[in-house]
């Protein structure tokens, strides 16, 4: 079954830099768990987000739309990337997601992948 693992942080966490040597610790525990889940042959594909502050939201309001710039809430975790994952149980994409160094600063969501059935 396939799953997401969706990987939220604090904003500050996600204006870190590669190379920032403050930030080391911090890119080389990413570098550690994606190797792992990667050599596990478990992931389909993903993708690391560029930072919140070059999000656009999109919204309808009144019958117009409404473009913002940046987030559209504050809100104290942001998505920073996602996997999606084939594993055999939602027990072991929980495992995957405990795993993540964002479950020890901020959220590892996992959501199952619907599949819609084609008419």
């Amino acid at each position: 079954m396939q799953y997401m693992l969706l990987f939220h942080q604090p904003a500050g966490e996600l204006e870190r830099t590669p190379n920032d040597p403050a930030s080391a610790d911090y890119w080389e525990t990413w570098r550690a768990y994606m190797s792992a889940i990667y050599s596990a042959g478990i992931v389909t594909s993903g993708n690391v987000l560029q930072p919140p502050s070059t999000a656009t939201t999109v919204r309808f309001r009144d019958g117009q739309r409404e473009v913002l710039d940046g987030l559209f809430a504050e809100t104290k975790e942001m998505l920073g990337g996602y996997l999606i994952i084939d594993v055999p149980s939602l027990d072991e994409a929980l495992t995957w997601a405990a795993r993540s160094p964002s479950s020890s600063t901020g959220s590892t969501e996992v959501r199952p992948i619907a599949l819609l059935e084609s008419a």
